[in-house]
């Protein structure tokens, strides 16, 4: 049997930077960003583990009848670490293979397709031992990232609101850089000022 790649879209932040607006319940082509980035993740045939902060109501409606296993997160305040950590633990315990791969994958980002991320998948069952990682198509590394089940105990041990950037330089020798089209690698949409910009120039549809 094929390695599993489990795709885990971090959605647990606290949206500080927005100015008291979520980002992620922001509409892209008439979806709220959330959605849009579940969705593609569903659309690669990935079971797909969503993480959320407490009391977060209008993230779940924005989710409401996508088939992805919807993790909370009590102490989502003390950083990204922690939607990892908790998140992972969720996936570990269905039984995930021991050649099993985590993409972690940011609710922020709008610009990937179900192509890109296949493509990082297909990549990782050929060759279960590396991490793949996307970057820009100038080589700047970037999301999601693939990271091998040898690899979880280091990722269970983050803090704070680190991303697993401490895992990849670790195992740096192990990390492939994929160049993805565009800017989907790179582009986040943090503050209404990033939001403002991009829909000017939308991401194309998935």
């Amino acid at each position: 049997m094929p390695p599993v790649v489990h795709i885990l879209v971090l959605a647990a932040g606290a949206s500080s930077r927005m100015r008291g607006r979520d980002k992620l319940v922001q509409q892209v082509l008439g979806q709220p960003i959330l959605r849009r980035v579940t969705e593609t993740a569903l659309a690669t045939g990935a079971p797909v583990v969503v993480t959320l902060p407490p009391a977060s109501e209008a993230r779940r409606a924005a989710l409401e009848g996508c088939p992805a296993t919807l993790v909370e997160v009590p102490d989502a305040a003390v950083g990204m670490s922690r939607s990892i950590v908790r998140g992972l633990a969720a996936v570990s315990a269905c039984d995930a293979g021991p050649q099993d791969g985590l993409m972690i994958l940011p609710a922020d980002m709008p610009g990937f397709t179900p192509a890109a991320l296949a493509d990082l998948i297909s990549r990782f069952r050929a060759e279960p031992e590396l991490v793949w990682r996307g970057a820009s198509a100038d080589g700047t590394p970037g999301h999601p990232a693939i990271i091998p089940r040898d690899l979880w105990p280091d990722l269970a041990r983050i803090a704070g609101d680190e991303g697993g950037r401490s895992v990849l330089k670790r195992h740096a020798d192990r990390v492939r850089l994929v160049p993805l089209p565009d800017r989907m690698a790179v582009l986040d949409l943090d503050t209404p000022e990033d939001w403002a910009a991009f829909l000017d120039h939308p991401a194309p549809s998935a």
